[in-house]
């Protein structure tokens, strides 16, 4: 029986979970999952009951689970704490004891919200991507780094098994989709990119049925916003992918659209991009697309069941023509989302 550990965190974290557990919950009485569901305190919540952000029992049970589901975390009530009190500090935390190397971010325009996107309709249609951003190595993590009065540094540094083990993640979900991938670098300025390419194209020998491409970083933000379209799966590193991502975000037109899975050594986490928006937590305004799309994830990767992920895709993507929340410039709470979606199914 798959374990799923839920982390509702903080704000509208519990709110857009228990949506997304509704979600799971009606396929598993569908289908006979069998799925077992746990929660555990995480990120602000956390430190209030436990006094620290990512307490023994949460990762107990984060590493005996086959999956984790994440909410959201932090808020202006942490945000004066001591470092090591700050929610962030205990997602930084989970990270590591889980050993999550790879980022997966989708950037989907669905058909009929072309509108949402900033981008022109023509520009945005049909917009498929899947960014997968390396999360443990590179400039932010390289040594040496330093600061003093007269200078600061930081390295820039990859290994061969980290370019390897992403570039996997990368070209095993290209092969689930339209088997195209962009890597992103800049090769002609940067030895670790050049090496980053060299062992890219190593591993691409592996997968002669992806169609393999490199783009320079610069030129890659540029096509992000012209010619968004021709792109599946995009593979690059720490930095570029923090970016890139983070550009991709906005495509879709609302941050309340974005899910993401971080898989790695151990068990993998899948969470919203979005935040913890303290100012309509418990109001019932939450849009829970993204959280309900993480879980779509979860089935896909954590559990290898495409075929349901993508029946939670097509279920949302419903739900947003015929029931869009506030953000989004509709109406539709929380619960009456999460409805339209169950009844979609």
């Amino acid at each position: 029986m798959p374990k799923i550990a839920l982390l509702p965190g903080d704000g509208i974290g519990p709110e857009v979970t228990e949506a997304a557990v509704r979600v799971l919950e009606a396929l598993d009485a569908a289908e006979g999952l069998g799925l077992v569901f746990e929660r555990f305190a995480f990120g602000g919540e956390a430190n209030d009951r436990f006094g620290e952000p990512f307490p023994e029992e949460t990762k107990r049970g984060v590493l005996e689970a086959d999956a984790v589901l994440l909410g959201a975390i932090g808020g202006p009530k942490w945000d004066a704490l001591p470092r090591e009190k700050r929610p962030e500090t205990g997602l930084l935390a989970l990270r590591k004891t889980l050993g999550l190397f790879a980022n997966l971010r989708p950037a989907k325009v669905m058909a009929g919200l072309e509108a949402l996107s900033p981008l022109r309709s023509e520009l945005a249609r049909g917009v498929d991507l899947l960014i997968v951003r390396e999360l443990t190595g590179g400039i932010y993590f390289g040594t040496p780094r330093g600061i003093t009065e007269d200078e600061a540094y930081n390295t820039m540094r990859y290994t061969r098994p980290e370019v390897e083990r992403v570039a996997r993640v990368a070209f095993d979900a290209a092969m689930k989709r339209k088997r195209r991938l962009v890597s992103v670098d800049k090769a002609n300025v940067l030895e670790v990119s050049e090496f980053w390419r060299k062992v890219v194209e190593e591993v691409a020998q592996d997968y002669p049925e992806v169609e393999t491409e490199h783009q320079y970083v610069d030129a890659m933000a540029m096509h992000l916003v012209t010619r968004p379209q021709r792109f599946d799966v995009v593979l690059t590193g720490n930095l570029f992918g923090d970016i890139l991502s983070d550009l991709a975000s906005v495509l879709p037109g609302s941050l309340g659209l974005l899910p993401s899975a971080s898989l790695g050594e151990k068990t993998p986490v899948f969470e919203p991009v979005h935040g913890s928006a303290p100012d309509i937590a418990g109001k019932g305004r939450a849009n829970p697309a993204a959280a309900i799309l993480s879980a779509g994830m979860l089935l896909t990767y954590a559990l290898e069941l495409p075929e349901l992920g993508q029946r939670v895709e097509r279920a949302v993507e419903t739900a947003l023509k015929t029931a869009p929340t506030p953000d989004l410039g509709g109406t539709a709470g929380t619960e009456a989302f999460t409805e339209t979606v169950l009844k979609a199914l």
